[in-house]
């Protein structure tokens, strides 16, 4: 069994050349229960606790220099989430103010289609996953923006499953 590790550190981080800050790439685990269909079931998403415990939020991190956009956001939800599964097109990018910071971050989100929940991940010990509604999540998350993403994903599944 390999041994997973969280990378550290911000030597290969990407910056915006708009905003200064950092660039952050993450996904919306999700899933869907009941119904006939992909379109038909009730979606639920995986939320994360920030790693001081509190709060609802999808993984996300700095997207490196050696890594694709979506690769970075795989390795996200590997390491804070210990998920893997089918990445979809990109959501969005949105804007934010960093909460430790006095910058600007971009954010760029995916969905992610769970199809493998492991037992053990890199940051588990730091942070709790939980499968949420929707309507959950809109209410419990304090990130706009992480709302917004959700909604994005929430309208693309009334669509057909080629537009996830």
């Amino acid at each position: 069994m390999a041994v997973l590790v969280a990378r550290q550190g911000r030597e290969l981080q990407r910056y915006s050349a708009s905003t200064g800050g950092r660039i952050v790439v993450g996904c919306i685990p999700y899933r869907v229960r009941g119904g006939g269909g992909e379109c038909e079931g009730e979606l639920e998403v995986l939320v994360i606790s920030s790693q001081k415990g509190h709060g609802m939020m999808f993984p996300k991190g700095g997207w490196e220099l050696d890594e694709s956009m979506d690769d970075a956001a795989r390795r996200e939800a590997l390491e804070e989430a210990g998920v893997r599964g089918e990445m979809g097109k990109v959501l969005g990018c949105w804007h934010y103010q960093s909460r430790r910071y006095q910058t600007t971050y971009e954010g760029i989100m995916y969905p992610l289609r769970v199809t493998d929940e492991l037992q053990q991940w890199p940051e588990m010990a730091s942070r709790k996953r939980t499968w949420a509604t929707v309507q959950q999540v809109m209410e419990g998350c304090q990130h706009c923006w992480m709302r917004e993403a959700l909604e994005e994903l929430v309208a693309r599944h009334a669509k057909p499953q080629s537009a996830l």
